[in-house]
């Protein structure tokens, strides 16, 4: 397989990576492999107009996060979960794959979204969490000074930096693995609210994502912005709870926004641009249930 040459990609570089294709069935070990994989993309982010770049990917996904919430403010005034929009038939379908512990996940539009130097990716689930009550659930969510108990190893660190109210600030060191491991370190605002005694949710949006170079170690230091390797650049949530006579529903939907795929290494970094968002959502939701569900447990056991 022979690359397309990008002007922003040195011949070497690219070389390099055809090289590394005709021998993949040689062992490589992981620091070859990240170094391999890193360097090509900090060279091309590093070689266009950065500010210009980080605004006009910022204006698009801005624009996106706009549209995305005025969707949901609807669906979650008319049905509140996604699939209670669907006829009965398929309706009760979801229910059911939810009830026998199957995550549902789907893509919203064509995600990933191409823009102006990134892309978008949008993902729902839902799962349903047995013999939970709807505030065990959103205790557990809001329990930041824990997070990174409950998720583990994809948080690494995490606490409540302010709050008043329904209204936190949260920080929390994020951990990416995909062929490489990413670390970022992260803050959101977030916002929780309340329907009835049945329906709950919660907006988190992401005001910082920066890469952390050489984690754990003296040399520790994020990267400038615009000068990262764009596999996390923000990252919003968006939570609903609904309360069942035998449970609880859970539905998460992720945006997140990545840089885009230089023509010539979709090969290395594809794989970890477009799956991590995914992955990402269907761990948050499974471990949300093990956590919950570990609670629920320990507090029906007899004295």
């Amino acid at each position: 397989m022979r690359l397309r040459e990008d002007p922003l990609i040195p011949r070497a570089i690219t070389g390099m990576l055809q090289c590394s294709m005709r021998q993949k069935r040689r062992q490589i070990s992981g620091a070859a492999l990240q170094r391999l994989i890193l360097l090509p993309a900090l060279l091309v982010t590093s070689s266009v107009g950065v500010a210009a770049q980080q605004t006009k990917t910022s204006e698009a996904f801005n624009n996106y996060v706009t549209q995305a919430e005025t969707r949901i403010h609807q669906e979650r005034a008319s049905s509140f979960l996604r699939f209670e929009a669907l006829p009965a038939e398929q309706k009760n379908e979801v229910i059911r794959r939810l009830k026998q512990g199957e995550i549902v996940i789907e893509k919203e539009g064509e995600t990933p979204q191409q823009i102006a130097e990134g892309l978008i990716h949008d993902w729902i689930g839902v799962v349903f969490i047995p013999g939970a009550a709807i505030g065990q659930v959103v205790s557990l969510i809001r329990d930041y000074d824990h997070s990174a108990r409950y998720y583990s190893p994809d948080v690494l660190e995490s606490r409540l930096v302010s709050g008043k109210g329904n209204d936190l600030h949260v920080f929390m060191r994020l951990q990416k693995r995909k062929f490489i491991t990413v670390v970022l370190d992260t803050e959101y605002d977030v916002h929780y609210d309340r329907i009835d005694a049945a329906h709950q949710y919660s907006i988190s949006r992401s005001t910082r994502v920066s890469e952390i170079a050489d984690p754990g170690t003296p040399s520790e230091h994020a990267l400038p912005s615009g000068h990262d390797h764009g596999f996390m650049w923000r990252l919003n949530s968006y939570w609903e709870f609904e309360q069942a006579p035998d449970g609880v529903f859970v539905q998460c939907e992720a945006i997140s926004l990545t840089r885009d795929i230089p023509t010539g290494l979709a090969l290395m970094i594809g794989p970890f641009v477009n799956s991590i968002p995914r992955e990402s959502l269907q761990f948050t939701l499974d471990a949300t249930r093990t956590a919950v569900s570990g609670k629920t447990s320990t507090l029906k056991k007899p004295d």
